[in-house]
């Protein structure tokens, strides 16, 4: 690399324009004019980079062929790029005033949603994707030439598309994952990493992302196919050599538009530094990979080592790419969303966060963390710190737009016209923008191959997984995700939480598809072989694993509400009742045990319904503690259940409910109906009515109520009139 010499620091700060005879005086002309032929060559793209990782790229502009006598101004600038001028150490000299504005562009947590397509579902999903996305960074960067992309991280895992180039048929060396091949074509300037980048070891995560780790277990050789773009995470350090698994921090100099105080316009070089962060607790989640061969630093510590370094080394913007979300209770170094803490580090000019699947800014929102004190909501500042997270699956495109002022040699941020907004891909109409039709193509074939994978059994049943009759009590497609959740809970706790292994684990989970939407909109996975896309049959949305500790009265509660699925019955009535309220099926919780029993009484009111409920034959202590697996909706308020607002939370896992299932399948290879459909919790406490107790579901189904032993239920018609294939049953609550 070029240095600089005293004449140049001299012309910097004596005369900001050199004659064409002076470059040529100046002794390093020589060379710099023999490394650029050298390294580039007379008739190459003068894009690439003078060296391999050079920071410095971004200053040679694309053009078709350079002349074998270069061109002067080009050279030249190469020369101030790399030797430096100005308050930043190579910004040209400017007039106090000028001005440029430009955007901070994020995805975060794409999770290999590369299409708009549910690799589970077989079917299209346009309300995910990179390709959705990539349209709008292609909006934002026509409205703001000026731009830096950037993602947070939680990209290489999280799909079909991402266990197939894992596990299944493993991605070569030479070749490019399917999510950095687009991210690569759309032109990404930098990334961080999150804690899923980790979920297939260090071996993988060192060949996809083209590194050289140096840690204990992988291999040292030639580096393989990654991203273009520069990775950068702080705070994972390796025990072997003591050094950040990944660079920690870098510099990328960026060349921007900007406005002089007469008006006129001129490029100028605008370094932008950026650093990463991942939550330090992937120590735990990942143990079996990472366990004695890289340790954690808290965000903060390695914030107040980094920073002064970047700015000492010309950062004019200091950006903090962290994976996490908002925390403001004590700090400690292994705190997972420890965000609301680092804003607080001086010279950090903006943060793109992650991790946890929102959307802020978003002055609408409930979510605990982004109502806390210091963090505004509606304008996306932490602490005066503009921030944005741009939720997940590319289902949102993050923009800070900045502005930045040139005064005594030195670009500083004008905060109060900074705005800061998370794009969506769904329009005002509900519909959503048009996909990046190049994306598809690109990865067209890794697709159809993850179809075909996705198509192949995982294990077999013996029994038909249904919920046409869940509302009256066949758990046939429940119990598996109750087993699946609290084995996943369990040996979490047997491995980290030793302070709860002696309490019981439970687990709970609804019919989320209960014919709301017809007499399709039902679970049914056919006995024989299970397929991975039958997982998202039986578990529909993409919640995540959460743990809650909660007392046997908390349970009783939890229950009571789940209760509301049902109408109250008057057992005098003569006419026909519907014993089904508009309580959606989703939030019609029910254990699967043989530990646990309750009754439903549907003839008293709402609240005081559940009857008898008992744990191991005696009734429930209220003071009892108990785990209970649920999902991440359910433990953070989501239905308004008593007492789960967050607060109750002890294990907020980063896996979803599906894949545990998935590899909960994956490890039983046959499921049974008696031991993993048939274990019912719970049953109506017996009245005789006078009439009829109704409910709907899909027609020609009865044979699957008695094959569940509900021996109680009867047809009555195959056709209720509604035009949306239901059909109308009875129910006998005396039995």
């Amino acid at each position: 690399m070029l240095r600089r010499s005293p004449r140049l620091r001299k012309r910097c700060t004596a005369a900001p324009t050199w004659t064409v005879r002076e470059w040529r005086q100046w002794p390093e002309w020589i060379h710099g004019v023999t490394v650029f032929r050298t390294r580039v060559g007379h008739n190459a793209d003068v894009s690439r980079r003078i060296h391999r990782g050079s920071e410095y790229s971004a200053v040679f502009q694309r053009t078709a062929e350079i002349p074998l006598r270069l061109n002067l101004t080009l050279v030249a600038l190469a020369a101030l790029a790399l030797n430096g001028c100005g308050g930043s150490d190579d910004t040209p000299s400017l007039p106090d005033g000028t001005r440029t504005t430009f955007a901070l562009l994020e995805t975060t947590d794409l999770h290999t949603n590369v299409r708009s397509y549910d690799y589970f579902k077989l079917a299209e999903d346009k309300s995910i994707g990179f390709e959705r996305v990539a349209t709008l960074i292609k909006n934002a960067r026509t409205e703001f030439p000026n731009n830096v992309l950037l993602d947070n991280g939680d990209t290489i895992q999280g799909t079909a598309l991402s266990d197939y180039q894992a596990q299944v048929n493993p991605v070569a060396c030479s070749d490019t994952l399917a999510v950095y091949k687009v991210m690569n074509t759309i032109g990404y300037d930098g990334a961080g990493i999150g804690n899923h980048e980790f979920n297939y070891g260090l071996s993988y995560l060192n060949q996809v992302t083209g590194s050289q780790f140096n840690v204990d277990g992988v291999t040292a050789g030639a580096a393989c196919a990654g991203p273009k773009f520069p990775q950068v995470l702080a705070n994972i350090t390796s025990l072997k050599s003591g050094a950040p698994l990944f660079q920690p921090y870098r510099i990328i100099t960026k060349t921007f538009t900007a406005t002089q105080p007469d008006g006129s316009k001129v490029n100028v070089p605008v370094k932008i530094g950026i650093i990463g962060f991942t939550p330090p607790t992937i120590l735990a989640w990942d143990k079996r990979w990472l366990d004695g061969k890289v340790k954690s630093e808290g965000l903060v510590e390695t914030a107040q080592k980094y920073v002064p370094e970047m700015r000492a080394k010309g950062a004019d913007i200091v950006v903090a790419i962290s994976h996490g979300g908002l925390d403001n209770s004590t700090y400690a170094p292994d705190m997972e969303n420890g965000n609301w803490h680092l804003s607080k580090v001086a010279g950090i000019d903006a943060m793109l966060i992650g991790h946890s699947h929102q959307i802020f800014p978003n002055a609408a929102s409930t979510v605990p963390q982004f109502n806390l004190p210091g963090v505004d909501k509606a304008t996306g500042t932490v602490n005066g710190v503009p921030t944005v997270m741009a939720n997940f699956w590319g289902k949102h495109l993050g923009v800070i737009k900045m502005e930045l002022a040139y005064a005594s040699g030195k670009w500083t941020v004008d905060t109060g016209k900074t705005t800061v907004e998370a794009r969506s891909t769904q329009n005002a109409d509900k519909t959503y923008v048009d996909a990046d039709a190049s994306v598809a193509t690109a990865i067209d074939t890794e697709h159809n191959a993850t179809i075909a994978y996705v198509k192949t059994p995982i294990g077999s049943t013996d029994f038909r997984m249904n919920t046409y009759f869940a509302d009256v009590g066949d758990v046939s497609a429940i119990q598996i995700v109750n087993q699946a959740q609290a084995k996943y809970v369990a040996d979490y706790i047997a491995a980290n939480l030793p302070q709860y292994q002696a309490l019981p684990v439970l687990s709970v989970s609804a019919p989320f598809k209960s014919g709301f939407g017809g007499g399709n909109d039902f679970t049914d996975v056919a006995s024989g072989n299970v397929a991975i896309n039958n997982a998202a049959d039986l578990y529909l949305y993409p919640n995540t694993v959460y743990a809650v500790k909660v007392k046997g009265s908390d349970v009783q509660a939890w229950l009571e509400t789940a209760a509301k699925r049902f109408n109250q019955i008057d057992p005098a009535a003569t006419a026909d009742q519907a014993l089904v309220s508009s309580f959606p099926g989703y939030n019609f919780d029910m254990f699967t045990s043989t530990d646990l029993k309750y009754e439903i009484d549907v003839t008293k009111a709402v609240g005081s319904r559940i009857k008898n409920l008992t744990y191991k034959g005696t009734a429930i202590d209220p003071n009892a503690e108990f785990i209970v697996a649920t999902n991440n909706y359910r433990a953070s308020g989501g239905g308004s259940f008593p007492g789960l607002d967050g607060s109750k939370t002890i294990y907020a896992s980063p896996d979803a409910n599906r894949d545990a299932l998935i590899n909960y399948i994956k490890a039983a290879k046959t499921l049974s109906l008696v031991s993993n459909g048939s274990a019912r919790s719970w049953s109506f406490t017996k009245v005789a009515t006078a009439g009829r107790v109704t409910f709907k579901s899909a027609a020609n189904q009865l044979t699957l109520a008695t094959a569940a032993g509900l021996a109680n239920v009867s047809s009555i018609n195959n056709d209720d009139g509604s035009g949306k294939g239901l059909a109308d049953y009875a129910i006998d609550l005396s039995k």
